[in-house]
């Protein structure tokens, strides 16, 4: 965060460490999500926004009533009136914000000239994540991505003040944005400051639900091909999402470069699943073991194929798993954020409990598959729109 940072939020870091002696270091998130489309008639908003802390989406925002509104039974009553007209106006000012930044974007693709009739003849969409994360030696690292019609578009850095274009279309907006140094700042000091603050006066409104631990349950299975053995070695039923697998060799760790991405998954409950999957040849299998380090497990567990997986099995932190679930119910992980270190992905945004906002990114989001099926759905709609002109 560097010297900026202000000495209560520094005396709330060191009260949160020394409460969480003893327990395995855990990294919290505040992340928020902005979207909307260019054409509203086709059903899909013009600017919506959710936000999660950790894994659980506690507020949520549209632009036709341009009011936030808690999305988490713990912030009920208890949400102190400064923190949420704090996050009320910045929710506002983003509101404006992202409308602002998609014309520029479109205007900048020569994609804002109107028809005859004064609309616009396609949909595009533009999706926003910001927020930052307070990693486990309580260190803060802020993001501010944007995607537009499905692709990384633009990445704000804190350090320089600059943005970094993903796509050659981006470069003109790019420079646009970089001669506003006062909004650099302002998105720097949001980042730096005032995001860390909010992320652990809302860590501490929901210290209970947000500090649940469900242990994962693990077990290694195995496959066989004509010429290979597969040992995947796959983690359940595990809350919250932060989890390490790791395969080993006679009891020394392998490269990572050997190990098949690790992917983790939600269910339909509240929990996720996770698993690593190691090739070798056949009748090597039990040279290997592998390792999983989760916040629920009070050592890291070691499973092998043909083990018992009830070994896997570890006693719920108080509360259990039905509360997790009444806790995280409404909307879930951003599975994507953490698994690709926070590039930009899309996901569908379904109807929320009001009718028209969003429960959310269906964990990470509730199916991660959602994710792939924004560009199709876009696709759809614009041959329908194709064919009725």
């Amino acid at each position: 965060m560097g010297p900026r940072a202000r000495p209560a939020l520094l005396l709330l870091i060191l009260l949160r460490t020394a409460a969480t002696q003893g327990r395995p270091p855990r990294s919290h998130s505040l992340r928020f999500l902005f979207m909307g489309a260019s054409k509203p008639d086709l059903g899909l908003p013009l600017f919506e926004a959710l936000g999660y802390v950790d894994d659980q989406l506690f507020v949520s925002y549209d632009h036709e009533s341009r009011r936030a509104e808690r999305r988490a039974p713990w912030l009920w009553g208890r949400a102190t009136s400064q923190l949420w007209l704090q996050l009320s106006q910045n929710l506002k000012g983003w509101d404006h914000m992202f409308i602002v930044d998609f014309w520029t974007i479109m205007d900048n693709h020569n994609q804002s000239k109107v028809t005859k009739l004064g609309a616009l003849p396609e949909s595009h969409t533009l999706q926003v994540i910001l927020g930052c994360e307070l990693q486990e030696d309580n260190s803060t690292r802020g993001f501010w991505k944007y995607g537009y019609d499905g692709q990384d578009h633009l990445e704000f850095r804190p350090e320089t003040l600059d943005w970094r274009a993903a796509e050659p279309r981006a470069q003109v907006t790019k420079l646009e944005w970089e001669v506003n140094k006062i909004r650099a700042k302002q998105n720097r000091a949001y980042l730096d400051r005032d995001c860390p603050e909010q992320l652990l006066h809302l860590l501490e409104l929901g210290r209970g639900p947000l500090e649940q631990q469900v242990p994962p349950l693990v077990k290694v299975t195995h496959h066989v091909t004509s010429s290979l053995t597969t040992l995947r070695c796959r983690a359940l039923n595990f809350y919250p999402q932060n989890i390490t697998i790791r395969w080993l060799k006679e009891k020394q760790f392998l490269d990572a470069k050997e190990i098949k991405p690790e992917d983790v998954l939600p269910n339909g409950d509240g929990t996720y699943q996770a698993w690593v999957a190691l090739a070798m040849l056949p009748g090597e299998e039990q040279r290997y073991s592998c390792q999983v380090e989760h916040p629920g497990l009070d050592q890291p567990l070691t499973a092998t194929w043909g083990m018992d997986e009830r070994q896997g099995l570890r006693k719920p932190g108080v509360g259990g798993l039905g509360l997790v679930n009444r806790a995280v119910r409404g909307g879930s992980a951003l599975g994507w954020g953490q698994r690709h270190g926070l590039s930009f992905a899309f996901a569908v945004l379904e109807p929320s409990l009001s009718g028209t906002l969003v429960t959310g990114i269906l964990s990470g989001i509730a199916v991660c598959v959602i994710i792939f099926l924004i560009g199709i759905l876009f696709r759809i709609l614009k041959r329908r729109q194709s064919s009725s002109e």
